[in-house]
């Protein structure tokens, strides 16, 4: 998700991940919450390199975004949902330098496959996680800062941001916030400041890989 734009209003994200030794399947659906769809992102990852010091990650996906656009029917005007297909790839090497603290980049590149659609799209970062601040009474903060770049088209910006997720131990509900602020841009929508606040459930559940199971 691109921290520069949001939906404006209340919604819904669904995140699911499906992961093996080295591939993952990381599917995302949004939705306002009136169940109006807002995008749809289906994430394939590979993990190239992972040790005690590096994680790098590559990764591909096909995505439908809808936007509102206003049409005729029956000679009245309605406002109806389009949709816009997308295709993206990242590059993504983190390095720890200590347990819960680490250092990063990262790149992807969406090209836009309707006429009407931004054609190219470029984001890199360079950002740092700080997942392990003790809070006392089992809580912990997670904070994501970082320093990007947007190129759309022939317009681009450059922000700062940073993510804030509070969790309690043994407790499956957080709280997270994104703030995003613009150093400069010509990005036609971008806002000077924009945050959020999420309730964010997670759930786990294990599978067994059937082929290693000996009766």
């Amino acid at each position: 998700m691109l921290p520069t734009f949001t939906l404006g209003k209340p919604a819904a994200i669904f995140d699911l991940n499906l992961a093996g030794k080295r591939f993952s399947f990381e599917p995302q659906f949004r939705f306002a919450l009136e169940g109006k769809p807002w995008s749809m992102i289906f994430w394939w990852r590979y993990k190239l390199l992972q040790s005690s010091k590096w994680n790098i990650k590559v990764g591909a996906h096909p995505a439908i975004a809808f936007k509102k656009t206003n049409v005729l029917l029956n000679n009245r005007p309605r406002q109806v949902l389009l949709p816009q297909r997308y295709l993206a790839s990242e590059f993504s090497p983190n390095y720890m330098i200590s347990k819960g603290t680490s250092i990063g980049a990262y790149f992807l590149y969406s090209k836009g496959l309707e006429p009407e659609s931004i054609k190219n799209t470029r984001f890199i970062t360079l950002n740092a996680n700080f997942s392990n601040i003790r809070l006392g009474n089992d809580f912990v903060l997670k904070m994501s800062p970082q320093v990007y770049h947007l190129q759309m088209d022939n317009q681009g910006g450059y922000y700062v941001t940073s993510t804030f997720t509070v969790t309690k131990k043994n407790i499956p509900f957080s709280i997270s916030s994104i703030m995003n602020k613009s150093i400069k841009t010509t990005i036609v929508g971008s806002k000077d400041f924009i945050y959020n606040l999420s309730l964010i459930y997670s759930f786990n559940r294990k599978f067994v890989d059937m082929e290693h199971l000996r009766y």
